[in-house]
């Protein structure tokens, strides 16, 4: 074993003062990853098409979530924050590793669920998206992000107009005071005068 002995004093300050920032560098860290909870990417969908342009990846953050996963593949908040990286900046398929690992964790996190699913339509895979849909429904039958997305899943990713329909008029019944009633109002409207809407 080493034995510790004490710097010179004109070095003292300095050995003091890297030390003061290293700590305070890990605190701040810390404090980040571990921060009030897990917070969901925005889970409304639109077609895969539409949308914001896509964040930039901060590669650092993104590879301090997955060096805690190396150490701690258990931690389902790096794995929620790493997939809203990746999701923020549109990179679906990435971020479906990172919620699947966080859903398997978490299987009641209705949240997690959803915001797989939304991954996996914008990915390009209607089918598997609303399958994880149903999984979010299991939890929760009348979540209200949820039911939104499975109406647009439905309606513009396996043209099921009478699906959809029914998904947001559960939505309405359900949630009267769902912030964007009037464009679920509108969708419903639309739905049923496609072709074959009617249930």
């Amino acid at each position: 074993m080493r034995e510790y002995t004490e710097p010179p004093d004109q070095y003292a300050w300095i050995v003091y003062a890297m030390a003061m920032v290293i700590v305070g560098g890990l605190a701040g860290y810390v404090l980040s990853v571990n921060g009030s909870g897990v917070q969901p990417a925005p889970s409304a969908v639109t077609s895969p098409a539409a949308g914001t342009s896509a964040a930039v990846v901060d590669e650092s953050e993104l590879r301090a979530y997955r060096e805690i996963l190396a150490r701690d593949p258990t931690s389902a908040q790096a794995a929620v924050k790493a997939g809203n990286l990746l999701y923020d900046a549109k990179r679906y398929v990435e971020a479906i590793g990172f919620y699947q690992q966080a859903f398997a964790l978490v299987p009641g996190d209705i949240d997690v669920s959803t915001d797989l699913g939304t991954a996996l339509w914008y990915a390009g895979r209607p089918d598997e998206a609303l399958a994880q849909y149903e999984k979010s429904l299991a939890l929760n039958p009348t979540h209200a992000q949820t039911l939104f997305n499975v109406g647009i899943v439905r309606a513009d990713g396996k043209h099921d107009y009478a699906g959809a329909a029914a998904a947001w008029e559960t939505l309405v019944k359900t949630n009267p005071g769902y912030p964007e009633m009037a464009r679920v109002q509108s969708l419903i409207s639309d739905a049923r005068q496609k072709p074959g809407a009617t249930e």
